[in-house]
């Protein structure tokens, strides 16, 4: 049986707490007195009740796919597993090191490409849904 105190603290995550947001026609949150402001005395056209999100995505921005992109990661990685198929296996010949990495890049360029392509995929869809919030 809890004891009052944990009932407290239960009850005390259970709650939620929501604040009314205002965001203009280029999506920045305001304040409500900035509200007030550019509007008058009326209320802001797209005001909401509802937890505060970021107007802009953070970190990096995700760009269409690109086989010339795709490319250059490849050179990036090329190396890299040329290094470690040297260590791996050293007592293959130099020409079976260097066939197994064009193997392996042959498959690395393509799934690199379809990764890219279903990651500008991923970010389009979140675009598209908090460029078209419910109205309600």
């Amino acid at each position: 049986m809890p004891s009052k105190k944990q009932i407290r603290r239960q009850q005390k995550l259970k709650r939620h707490e929501y604040e009314e947001v205002y965001v203009d026609e280029e999506g920045r949150e305001l304040d409500p007195g900035e509200a007030e402001e550019l509007l008058g005395a009326a209320r802001p056209a797209k005001a909401s009740k509802a937890k505060a999100r970021p107007a802009a995505r953070r970190g990096r921005t995700v760009e269409p796919p690109s086989w010339r992109r795709t490319g250059r990661r490849g050179l990036l990685f090329f190396p890299l597993m040329l290094i470690v198929i040297f260590l791996i296996s050293p007592e293959l010949s130099t020409a079976t090191k260097l066939v197994n990495t064009f193997v392996l890049m042959a498959f690395f360029l393509p799934f690199s490409y379809f990764m890219d392509s279903m990651m500008w995929r991923s970010f389009q869809k979140r675009l598209a849904q908090t460029d078209d919030p419910i109205e309600r």
